[in-house]
């Protein structure tokens, strides 16, 4: 299991994820490299259709020119594209979200943890945000963020 990017280190690159979402084509595949030069932020998170996720998506869609004019943003998880579809649609989301199905992300950002719940032990994504600059320097890390708290802290960090 590798550990997350500190802010100032290069971010890890990724090639040929699938995307679906935003100004992507179905059947579109991202690579961090394509966003070169660009703010790129990758907002990592457990599962679609989720209390928590909806509320986090949802805030990102309702201050979406705030951050849009910022950067560039890709939520990811390890969902299917379809499922990330039927999200999308579901919620009106104009953002594009990333599948990560064989966990080249999760794993490469150091966000496939082991969790807890009910006392029960299981893998799964751990809600996190990084912040790439145009230079591919991670600038800032949200880690643990709560759902309905993300959208402020992300402002804060572009």
């Amino acid at each position: 299991m590798s550990t997350q990017p500190a802010p100032g280190s290069k971010a890890p690159a990724f090639k040929n994820a699938p995307v679906v979402g935003g100004d992507y084509a179905p059947g579109a595949t991202v690579s961090l490299a394509d966003l070169k030069g660009r703010t790129v932020v990758l907002y990592f998170y457990p599962k679609d259709d989720t209390p928590g996720c909806t509320t986090q998506a949802c805030a990102l869609r309702d201050g979406w020119s705030d951050v849009s004019s910022r950067a560039a943003v890709f939520g990811v998880s390890v969902d299917s594209v379809e499922k990330h579809r039927k999200f999308i649609e579901k919620h009106s989301l104009p953002f594009p979200l990333i599948a990560d199905p064989d966990h080249q992300l999760v794993d490469a950002y150091g966000v496939w943890v082991e969790k807890s719940l009910y006392g029960r032990s299981y893998m799964g994504t751990e809600r996190t945000t990084f912040v790439i600059g145009p230079d591919g320097v991670v600038q800032a890390v949200l880690a643990k963020v709560q759902p309905a708290q993300h959208l402020k802290k992300l402002l804060a960090a572009l």
